[in-house]
């Protein structure tokens, strides 16, 4: 089943085409990665899953097009999104972080679900009372993707949560994301490290100047010359 389905998605910012009228498709519990250069266009393909930029063209989600429910709907939904850069409440605690991320609900599971945050997330348990702008970077991306997980994700866009992280913090981080989506939850899955994205995916597409130019499974394009030579180095 799908669980996403976009066909024909168009975003503009002012005369600039910043998507360019592409199609892609996630899965029931897939975990599919878009990767591409800065400037390709998949953080605004994000946005617009999300309605939170102008866009023409069809996104559906669990069946319905997202352009007929207001955009604080859609997390009660269970689209949820980890903006790039993060978007943690800096003044806030850790647990008032977490605790925004289960605002839109009212069930008994809430308490339940902070505890399996801090399960996966022990180094935010032993920082629970720390104001979340004092973490580290790799703290702060650990606390967005533990406050989206307490929405109860069934789709979880995550954009570029290895941004601006040393090497170990980016490996760790990768884990969580192997983690979440082994627990059920599916992922599309923006991030410029195309190696770690394509070895962690199930399937993938490609982006350039706006527009998909390669899709398939992930290690089919791993091995692709063409993407080794353009976002893995390779001569």
């Amino acid at each position: 089943m799908k669980l996403l389905e976009v066909a024909g998605l168009e975003v503009r910012y002012g005369g600039i085409r910043a998507v360019k009228g592409i199609d892609l498709a996630v899965g029931e519990g897939e975990l599919v990665c878009l990767i591409g250069a800065n400037g390709a266009g998949k953080s605004s393909t994000l946005k617009a899953i999300c309605g939170l930029v102008a866009r023409s063209g069809s996104v559906r989600y669990a069946g319905a097009d997202t352009a007929a429910a207001p955009v604080h709907e859609l997390p009660r939904r269970g689209l949820v999104l980890v903006p790039e850069g993060r978007g943690i409440f800096p003044q806030l605690s850790v647990a008032e972080n977490l605790a925004m991320g289960a605002y839109a609900r009212d069930d008994a599971a809430v308490r339940e679900d902070l505890a399996r945050q801090f399960e996966m997330f022990p180094r935010l348990k032993e920082r629970r009372a720390q104001t979340a702008g004092t973490l580290s970077g790799g703290e702060q991306q650990m606390l967005a993707i533990a406050r989206a997980l307490m929405a109860r994700p069934k789709l979880l866009l995550l954009d570029e949560p290895s941004m601006g992280l040393a090497p170990m913090l980016v490996a760790k981080i990768f884990d969580i994301v192997r983690e979440v989506a082994r627990r059920g939850v599916t992922i599309l899955l923006v991030e410029q490290n195309a190696k770690l994205a394509l070895e962690l995916a199930q399937r993938a597409y490609v982006m350039e100047s706006g527009a998909v130019v390669l899709s398939g499974p992930a290690r089919e394009l791993l091995a692709d010359a063409r993407v080794r030579t353009a976002y893995l180095g390779e001569a």
